[in-house]
């Protein structure tokens, strides 16, 4: 197996920021086997750092999502069913498949007019305040809103939704990492289940529901649950860190600010960038490798963990030069902040039309906008890359 590597030893702050030990496992190259922290511990991993091989590792079928092909089961197996992120093919052809049906472009696009709403009722409720923690009162309201509109869900509990959520993807502890997870798999399961006595209904989760294909298959009750907690957490906690994300980086890179305040055609730029400079998703769920393989000259067991490291991959000088500065004119084309391959993010559409919206909508409502006091921490682990607060002003 080799070295482990602890990605603490290049200095303290990790989870504020990665970015230093990532670019020093870059120059030792594009794969190792490290130590990284979880909220409360640590795992031991191979990860690719290296764009071209993170790239070529997102669509390598020897490293599979299905724990159970290498004899694992994780949390979602127990408590929330297969999805798109637990499966391979042919399952996930098939899953994906019937998602699609119902998750068009067409659909997506429809919700624009109803995203801007949500957005300027936001706006209008924070905006007299002169100052706001822009994670509460923007950045988290949105796109939950939004997506819980799409699926059909009534309006959340939002604080003990947030609490599941985030305990799910960026878990304090075990504890309360399985707690999350049996708590949204019993909420899920009562959901489907109003939703079928409910009868038809026009959103995604009823399209869910009914969709059959030309062969008769539909998503099963386990899949359907699988799907909705995918579409709900998915949905919403990438776009909330990408909205903060987004107006972190341009609060405290004023030139950067200036040129989008200047010409407002280069909010997409600012998006894309912040995608690939501070992406909401650092490193990809675990896959694991089906049989023993070799990435760029390190041999992987049969069985042993693979993150491939987005954040990483996006700040690699051989894809991007001088990785480090954020340029919102930057050609942005290749990064892998939405993945790549069958996995790729089936909801980058709609978190694009948000991000867009919602950071127009800002600047333009808000043009002394700066920042209050310093962000609130970042969060634990590596799978999901945000801090629980900015604090903003105006």
């Amino acid at each position: 197996m080799g070295e482990v590597i602890d990605v603490e030893e290049f200095g303290t702050g990790f989870t504020e920021n990665p970015h230093p030990a990532y670019a020093a496992l870059r120059e030792r190259g594009p794969v190792h086997r490290v130590r990284l922290p979880t909220g409360e511990g640590y795992q031991e991993t191979w990860l690719v750092v290296g764009h071209e091989e993170a790239r070529a590792a997102l669509t390598d079928p020897r490293l599979v999502k299905d724990t159970a092909r290498v004899g694992l089961t994780f949390l979602d197996d127990e408590f929330i069913g297969k999805h798109l992120l637990t499966t391979d093919p042919p399952q996930h052809t098939r899953l994906r498949g019937l998602v699609t049906r119902a998750f068009t472009m067409r659909r997506v696009e429809r919700l624009r007019p109803r995203i801007q709403q949500i957005t300027d009722d936001l706006l209008d409720a924070m905006l007299p305040l002169g100052r706001a923690d822009l994670v509460e009162s923007f950045s988290y309201p949105l796109p939950i809103t939004v997506i819980c509109e799409l699926l059909g869900v009534p309006e959340l509990d939002r604080a003990e939704f947030r609490r599941m959520s985030t305990e799910a993807v960026a878990p304090s502890s075990a504890a309360t990492e399985q707690d999350a997870f049996a708590r949204l798999g019993a909420y899920l399961t009562g959901l489907i289940e109003d939703k079928r006595r409910a009868g038809p209904s026009d959103d995604l989760l009823g399209d869910l529901i009914r969709t059959v294909t030309e062969d008769g298959d539909r998503l099963s009750a386990d899949e359907l649950r699988g799907m909705a907690f995918l579409l709900l957490i998915a949905g919403h906690e990438t776009t909330v860190n990408l909205i903060t994300n987004a107006v972190h980086a341009l609060l405290t890179h004023p030139a950067q600010l200036a040129a989008l305040r200047a010409d407002r055609s280069l909010v997409d730029g600012a998006v894309e960038e912040t995608l690939r400079w501070e992406g909401p998703v650092e490193n990809t769920t675990f896959r694991f490798a089906v049989e023993p393989l070799e990435i760029a000259g390190r041999w992987i067991g049969r069985g042993e963990p693979v993150l491939v490291g987005l954040t990483a991959a996006d700040r690699d000088t051989d894809r991007f030069p001088d990785p480090d500065r954020f340029d919102i004119r930057r050609d942005t084309r290749g990064h892998l902040a939405f993945g790549h391959g069958i996995h790729y993010c089936l909801g980058a559409p709609l978190a694009r039309l948000e991000a867009h919206i919602a950071l127009r909508s800002l600047l333009e409502r808000a043009p002394s906008l700066a920042l209050a006091a310093p962000p609130g921490p970042w969060l634990p682990g590596t799978l999901i890359r945000g801090v629980r607060s900015l604090p903003v002003s105006w």
